[in-house]
């Protein structure tokens, strides 16, 4: 569970192998699935594997991270045939900015530059340098942050069931462009979720939406550690690529 706490504006109530149930997980394809006899069964590396209540309890390789998950694009959109697909929602945006669209491209590549981007700056976790959009297009996003530490033995279930709930309600009313969660330090348990919001505003009207309230009631006794990050994504033109700002209180520019 992330998505609630992660985009909320106000802040958060707030190891084990935990994260979203609706997102698959990237492995490190190096490693072998095995059969219920125990018998090596070789993994195409190409195929995502799936995320249930067998790969939470007994992984059968390690977890490098997760991809992106990208909010679906409005339906006069169509699809976006790109080489690398990534994680969508099952809800659509009802509708997108021109140039939100093309940072909705660029994330498809979206991925953590360190394994240890739990406790790593926002600016330096992800490969921000490594986005490209349109010379000729200028805007800033909306980013949260959000790191954490599970209480061991919470119960995880409904609160990763209201999680997913609330994550499709904010896809649905707009403004959500992408949800990436990570996977918890094997060592420190601490983990690092994030949103990027075509504005500040979309993100707090998120908050009013029942499941999103629902989903911070169960959140309320589950985390030991929690901080929250505000951050702007910004793209001059002139230049292709973007940067990370701390965020000033101001709403984005668009």
């Amino acid at each position: 569970m992330g998505f609630t706490l992660v985009h909320s504006h106000a802040e958060p109530i707030c190891s084990e192998f935990q994260h979203p149930p609706h997102i698959g997980l990237v492995t490190d394809s190096t490693e072998h699935d095995y059969d219920d006899l125990g018998l090596v069964v070789e993994r195409d590396p190409r195929e995502l594997p799936t995320f249930d209540s067998k790969s939470l309890t007994n992984p059968p390789s390690t977890v490098l991270y997760l991809p992106p998950l990208l909010s679906s694009l409005p339906h006069e959109l169509g699809v976006l045939t790109l080489e690398q697909q990534p994680m969508l929602s099952e809800n659509r945006l009802p509708d997108i900015d021109p140039v939100s669209i093309s940072l909705h491209k660029a994330l498809h590549n979206f991925h953590p530059a360190t394994p240890y981007y739990a406790e790593t700056p926002y600016e330096e976790a992800f490969n921000w340098t490594e986005l490209e959009l349109p010379e000729d297009e200028e805007r800033e996003w909306y980013c949260v942050a959000f790191r954490s530490k599970r209480l061991p033995g919470s119960d995880s279930g409904p609160l990763y069931e209201a999680d997913k709930l609330a994550h499709e309600e904010a896809v649905l009313s707009g403004g959500l462009i992408m949800y990436w969660y990570g996977v918890p330090d094997p060592e420190t348990g601490m983990n690092l979720a994030t949103c990027i919001w075509q504005s500040r505003k979309h993100a707090v009207a998120a908050n009013s939406h029942p499941h999103h309230i629902r989903a911070m009631m169960l959140a309320a006794a589950s985390y030991e550690i929690y901080t929250l990050e505000r951050h702007k994504l910004r793209k001059l033109r002139g230049e292709r690529g973007v940067t990370v700002e701390p965020f000033d209180g101001t709403e984005v520019i668009w």
